[in-house]
């Protein structure tokens, strides 16, 4: 099982919750379904898209496309959605946000190996 996260920027915008709230009723049931089978774990259909983002292709109406990047083993990010016609911008779009996503984590662990050596230290000299 797989766990599939939508993605949501610095300034709080989520590109795919916003494409997704767009959709008609049957393109959204299509869409939901699809992401359903992203979590049981088949990826049979991911295509490389460059910089670590695949696109998962829906062969239903106007070519609907949904772009993710995969985080180790077991988490898929959501980064957007869009369909054949916008299918160059989408791309863009959502490898923009997978550089941000991996430099936020970037970050975020530093921090955390930064606060480590601190938080042992000040342990420390409370048990002595």
């Amino acid at each position: 099982m797989v766990t599939v996260q939508e993605y949501q920027d610095l300034a709080g915008k989520n590109e795919y919750r916003d494409w997704f709230n767009e959709l008609d009723v049957a393109a959204a049931v299509k869409v939901t379904t699809a992401v359903e089978r992203i979590a049981q774990g088949n990826t049979s259909s991911f295509k490389p898209v460059g910089e670590g983002v695949s696109e998962y292709r829906l062969d239903w109406g106007p070519g609907y496309r949904i772009y993710l990047g995969q985080d180790g083993d077991t988490l898929l990010i959501l980064l957007g959605g869009g369909t054949k016609k916008g299918q160059n911008t989408d791309i863009e779009n959502a490898q923009a946000a997978w550089r941000e996503y991996k430099q936020r984590k970037a970050a975020a662990r530093k921090a955390a190996a930064k606060a480590t050596p601190k938080e042992k230290s000040n342990t420390q000299k409370r048990r002595k």
